[in-house]
């Protein structure tokens, strides 16, 4: 008998909800095809399931063609980006997640103020192309605690950080803290900018951790969000594991695990989860009950394209 618990909250977050339906609406609305600006969010299944129903994916608006329908992802684009996109003349809804714009925005308030920015954030990740792209000057790009002491800045009297949505909220904690040792006077919010539901999602795998003896998160490879809360499980001494769906699952991690908690990042439909739980009754006899947790309630508006 194997008991699942499943984590609460899990599983889409409202800027995911809102983007996917945004694609949906726009391909309702126009008819396909809707051509979409990198992935819309990061999991493969969901993008199959839109490119399935017309939109296409390019990673160049210079690849949308005369007068396309043209949907920005829920990462955010740079300023160039949406430069071209004027220039071209094409006809743009922007799906980017008001949380991250409000981290934009962040970025050129504290620009306005005369101060040099840090973007605590994962390299190539889009968010962060994006966020780099829609802050004038230079930002300097932060990884790790340990990325701290090399930097070189012009005046650290005059320092700023902002924060990708999606990071891991203690490790963001320890690179504020060496920010704010090595340069006392720089500004931030702290972890306000990592997104609620990042946070409320790894708070639920910190609570899964101290029930069950081993975790599966459903997500992308390359779901910042989903890699983070794999990372938290292991980090807290769980077997976990990454699983892009039920295809995944390996019979011989459950040899002698009697509970197994079950979550999903934040761009994984809650159908997966489901086939994951399908998938482990062919295994033998489980039970399955959910976590309590945060009921999320939050709805972002929708752009005035798509009205």
């Amino acid at each position: 008998m194997i008991q699942v618990v499943l984590a609460q909250p899990r599983g889409f977050c409202a800027g995911v909800e809102r983007a996917i339906e945004i694609v949906e609406r726009a391909l309702e609305k126009f008819g396909p095809p809707i051509y979409v600006r990198h992935e819309i969010v990061h999991n493969r299944h969901v993008v199959d399931d839109l490119r399935r129903r017309g939109a296409i994916f390019v990673e160049q608006v210079e690849d949308v063609p005369t007068g396309g329908i043209t949907v920005f992802s829920a990462h955010g684009v740079a300023k160039r980006v949406e430069e071209i996109a004027r220039q071209r003349h094409l006809p743009v809804i922007d799906a980017t997640c008001p949380l991250v714009a409000k981290v934009h925005a962040e970025g050129r308030r504290y620009v306005a103020q005369g101060r040099e920015v840090i973007l605590v954030g994962h390299a190539g990740h889009a968010e962060v192309e994006g966020t780099i792209g829609q802050i004038p000057g230079r930002v300097h790009l932060v990884q790790t605690a340990a990325g701290v002491a090399p930097l070189e800045v012009t005046d650290p009297a005059r320092l700023a950080y902002i924060t990708q949505t999606t990071l891991s909220v203690d490790d963001t904690r320890s690179i504020i803290a060496a920010l704010t040792e090595r340069f006392p006077e720089i500004v931030g919010p702290d972890v306000r900018d990592i997104c609620y539901a990042t946070q409320d999602r790894q708070q639920a795998v910190h609570d899964l951790a101290k029930s069950v003896d081993l975790i599966l998160v459903v997500g992308s490879k390359n779901s910042s969000n989903s890699n983070r809360l794999r990372e938290i499980g292991c980090e807290l001494g769980k077997p976990s594991y990454l699983i892009d769906d039920a295809a995944a699952l390996d019979a011989s991690w459950f040899d002698g695990v009697g509970r197994v908690g079950l979550t999903a990042g934040a761009s994984a439909p809650e159908t997966l989860v489901q086939g994951v739980i399908a998938r482990l009754r062919h295994f033998g006899e489980i039970t399955v009950s959910t976590l309590s947790g945060v009921v999320e309630d939050v709805k972002f508006k929708f752009p005035a394209e798509i009205h």
